[in-house]
C-alpha cells in the first residue's frame, strides 16, 4: 500500500487507537519523513518513543552482554544483560530504523525481537508497538535483502513524497516562509534524489535548509548546488514584495501586487504563513480579492487552512466562514477536498 505522509499518519494512528499490536514495516526513499511521522504519532498519543538505528549496532548491542553469575553450587552461569535503550515498562513505540541496511546477522537478532517480542533474556512489555522502516533498492541505498520469514510477519506500507502533507507539517513547525513559498512555486523540488551528489532536495533536507536560511547561511550544503541556486534567486524576488505586515494590519489599500507569478507565490504564501489570527487572515483575503484572481485566492485559502489545521486553531477557520461569502465558500471547499 502506497501512502502520502499524511495518509501514513492516519493509518498508524488507527493501529494505535485499535490496539493492533502488529509489526509494521514502512518503506520509502531517504529523507521522505518516515521517522518524523512515527515520532509525531508517539507524541499525539502520549506514547514513549525509542528510535533504534539497527545499521549502527552489532548483535551484542541488541541482545546484551553475557555476565557470569554464581549459582551457589560452586559453579556459575552467564546471564544476558540487555541494553539500557530497550524499554522495561509503560507503553510506546519501539522503532527499528534502517532495518534492511543492517547485515544479516543483525537482522536475525531483530527478527527475534519482532516475531517473539523478546531477545536473549529481554522481553518487550505488552504496551509497546514494534514498527520498522527501511529504504528500497531502487532508492540506491546500501540495503540487504530482508529474510522472507521476517518480511512475512510485517504489515508493509510504502510512503511517497507529497507536497500537501509536507506543507502542513512545515506550517505547523513554523519553517521559514521563504522555503514554503519556494516549494509551493516549485513542488517538484521537494524530493529529487541524486545519488551522485552528497546533498540533494528532500523533505528532511528542506527542514535543515529552513534552519540555515533563518540563520542567514547558504542552504546549498543541505539541498545541493542546483536547488540552492534556484532558491537563492527566488529569495531575491522578496525584495519586490509589498510590505505584508501592512497588509495584515489592514493598510494595504494603496499597495499593488506584482504581476510576476513567482513573486505572487511568495506574497500569497507569505500572507498565509504570517497571519496570526482570523482578523489578519481576513484582511489579507480582502486585499488579495482586489489585487489578484481566483486562483491566487484558492492558493491563499489552501495554505491558510493547512496552517490553522496544523497548529490546532480550527476556531479561527470557523470565524472566517461568516465574514465573506467568497471566503467561506473557499474554506469549505478546501476542507471538503482535504477530507475527501
Amino acid at each position: 500500500m502506497t501512502l502520502t505522509p499524511q495518509e501514513l499518519q492516519t493509518y498508524l494512528s488507527a493501529l494505535v487507537r485499535g490496539h493492533l499490536n502488529i509489526a509494521t514495516m514502512i518503506w520509502g526513499p531517504p529523507g521522505v519523513g518516515k521517522s518524523s511521522v512515527v515520532a509525531q504519532i508517539a507524541r499525539a498519543h502520549g506514547l514513549e518513543f525509542v528510535d533504534v538505528r539497527l545499521s549502527q549496532l552489532a548483535p551484542t548491542d541488541l541482545r546484551g552482554l553475557p555476565v557470569p553469575e554464581a549459582d551457589g553450587q560452586g559453579g556459575g552461569v552467564s546471564r544476558w544483560y540487555p541494553p539500557e535503550f530497550l524499554p522495561r515498562a509503560g507503553a510506546g513505540i519501539l522503532f527499528l530504523d534502517e532495518v534492511n541496511m543492517a547485515p544479516p546477522t543483525m537482522q536475525g537478532m531483530a527478527q527475534q525481537l519482532i516475531l517473539d517480542r523478546k531477545v536473549g533474556s529481554y522481553e518487550l512489555p505488552d504496551g509497546w508497538f514494534v514498527w520498522a522502516a527501511g529504504n528500497r533498492k531502487e532508492d540506491r541505498a546500501s540495503v540487504f535483502d530482508m529474510p522472507a520469514p521476517l518480511a512475512n510477519r510485517f504489515l508493509h506500507l510504502t510512503v511517497r513524497p507529497d507536497f500537501d502533507s509536507w506543507r502542513s507539517y512545515a506550517l505547523g513547525r513554523g519553517l521559514h516562509e521563504h522555503v514554503i513559498a519556494f516549494l509551493t512555486f516549485r513542488p517538484e523540488l521537494l524530493h529529487r534524489l541524486d545519488p551522485q551528489q552528497p546533498a540533494w532536495p528532500s523533505p528532511r533536507a528542506w527542514e535543515m535548509a529552513a534552519q540555515l536560511h533563518r540563520a542567514g547561511l547558504d542552504v546549498s550544503p543541505a539541498i545541493g548546488e542546483a536547488a540552492g541556486a534556484e532558491f537563492a534567486a527566488f529569495v531575491r524576488l522578496f525584495e519586490q514584495l509589498p510590505d505584508l505586515g501592512v497588509v495584515l494590519k489592514g493598510g494595504g489599500a494603496g499597495l499593488k501586487l506584482p504581476a510576476e507569478p513567482s513573486v505572487r507565490y511568495a506574497a500569497v504564501v507569505g500572507l498565509a504563513a504570517r497571519a496570526q489570527d482570523a482578523d489578519e487572515a481576513y484582511r489579507a483575503f480582502t486585499w488579495l480579492a482586489d489585487a489578484a484572481g481566483p486562483e491566487w485566492l484558492q492558493l491563499y485559502v489552501a495554505t491558510l487552512v493547512s496552517k490553522f489545521q496544523a497548529i490546532g486553531q480550527l476556531g479561527d477557520l470557523a470565524a472566517l466562514l461568516g465574514r465573506d461569502e467568497r471566503l467561506g465558500a473557499l474554506v469549505q471547499e478546501t476542507l471538503a477536498l482535504a477530507e475527501g
